[in-house]
């Protein structure tokens, strides 16, 4: 049976987020009533003018520069002629043969060119499928139309589902970092398709690419990538060839469904914009994009890496910005403990706000360092630390005044030493399978110390007291 090697390139589509459209001055809107976010230019009225978005220009210039890309000293908008009810002027203005940013890598995967063009409307289907085929009628919201968009597209080095999505999650951290667009995939500010081909294991030339559409979450894109791929060695089995084609993946049925022939470039019918002029970025433009970006997930991960994390804990606080943030401003206050601050971050804290913005919160970073330096220092047990968290996430203070009002303080060897005892008095019958190598038992003292100290012991600690007590 022959061995079969996936060949992979996503394009990413990414909502700008610019106050106006891309060639008008209508604001940009969601979830607001359907048709509110118009004006001649958007709806395509005669005789009307579009004018370039500079901020979304800009926006663009930083997306090259954070990919390594080379920009274009001048490139031209172009028009995309196509009829579909979701595009009123029955063509997109966007970018073909001169795209603003060329070249560039993030992480392992090339980028073939960065673009930018306007969206179209939001079509809405009546019927079960909530899609085209099978609705009963279909109605078409324009404020979504002439949003500024940057497609990003990558070269075909992915060569796994995973791989494809472990790249999405990298750049959508990284457009998020950069504040250039909210990269919400519920709402559709960003958008990832997937080339997709196969090709007998050690060739180098590509097989016939299928493209699946919009994929509205990393975990979707792996399940349709893992189909198609399923699929085309079916056909390749059955002795047939693949269709270059376009396909949607339900993620409900896991079915794939042909919408249309691959449209090659000339059904386009390209031509330049004749009422825009060319784009050409000043060194100021290009310093003013330079200048306006962060530190980006990549390189903040290396950077944590060198205080001793862990890559995975790195990779996490860096792709989560405002997770890393508060970890950094921890840090700052008390930088004795950074690996343990980071497991309390990404784990403990995280725990108990989930997706949530630590900022949100009460709690302030320095009284996050504080408090797991207390816990490395012994002063509070680490179960009722958890206590003392939720306490600050809610209230904020300081941890030592919380453990103080409360009673939480570590419990002192005397004191645990008693609690150790009456707990093997009344627990003769979890001594006897201790004694008789039944090890697991040693969970009912452990637990019975731990409700009467109401957490203010260490769980080591308690197990080892019982262990000497009764006689290792």
């Amino acid at each position: 049976m022959t061995a079969y090697e996936p060949v992979i390139g996503i394009e990413i589509h990414v909502q700008l987020a610019t106050r106006t459209k891309m060639f008008c001055s209508c604001e940009l809107s969601f979830g607001e009533e359907p048709n509110t976010h118009t004006c001649p230019v958007c709806l395509a009225h005669p005789g009307v003018l579009p004018v370039t978005n500079a901020e979304a220009v800009h926006y663009g210039l930083m997306i090259g520069l954070a990919l390594g890309c080379e920009i274009a000293p001048r490139s031209i908008f172009h028009r995309k002629n196509y009829f579909y009810p979701d595009s009123p002027k029955a063509y997109q203005i966007s970018q073909y043969d001169i795209p603003l940013c060329t070249g560039g890598r993030l992480g392992d995967v090339r980028i073939h060119r960065v673009h930018l063009e306007e969206d179209a409307a939001k079509l809405v289907h009546a019927g079960s499928s909530g899609r085209i085929h099978g609705s009963e009628s279909s109605v078409v919201d324009f404020n979504r139309c002439g949003t500024p968009l940057v497609e990003i597209v990558t070269e075909p080095d992915l060569r796994s589902s995973a791989e494809a999505a472990e790249f999405g999650r990298l750049l959508q951290a990284t457009l998020r970092r950069m504040g250039v667009s909210d990269v919400n995939m519920e709402e559709g500010s960003l958008r990832v398709d997937a080339n997709v081909s196969i090709r007998p294991a050690g060739e180098t030339a590509f097989g016939t690419k299928t493209e699946l559409k919009n994929m509205n979450s990393f975990r979707f894109l792996e399940r349709g990538i893992d189909a198609e791929i399923a699929r085309q060695q079916r056909v390749l089995a059955d002795g047939e060839t693949i269709e270059q084609e376009t396909l949607h993946f339900d993620p409900e049925s896991g079915s794939l469904t042909s919408l249309r022939s691959k449209e090659e470039a000339h059904d386009y019918r390209y031509f330049p914009e004749p009422d825009l002029v060319p784009m050409a970025p000043t060194d100021a433009m290009i310093e003013r994009a330079r200048v306006a970006l962060p530190e980006l997930p990549a390189a903040r991960a290396e950077r944590l890496e060198e205080l001793g994390l862990t890559a995975e804990t790195a990779r996490l606080l860096a792709f989560r910005g405002e997770l890393g943030d508060f970890y950094e401003a921890a840090l700052a206050a008390d930088g004795e403990h950074p690996r343990r601050l980071a497991n309390w971050t990404i784990n403990e804290l995280t725990a108990a706000i989930g997706d949530g913005d630590p900022a949100d919160t009460k709690l302030e970073p320095p009284a996050l360092a504080r408090l797991v330096a207390m816990v490395a220092d012994k002063e509070v047990a680490a179960s009722a630390a958890h206590e003392v968290l939720a306490v600050l996430i809610a209230e904020g203070g300081d941890p030592a005044e919380v453990i103080e009002s409360r009673g939480l303080g570590r419990a002192g060897e005397d004191e645990l030493g008693e609690v150790v005892d009456r707990a093997i008095a009344d627990n003769q019958e979890a001594v006897e399978k201790i004694r008789a190598g039944k090890n697991q038992a040693i969970g009912a003292l452990v637990g019975a110390v731990m409700r009467e100290t109401k957490g203010r012991a260490d769980g080591g600690e308690v197990q080892r007291l019982i262990r000497e007590r009764l006689g290792g």
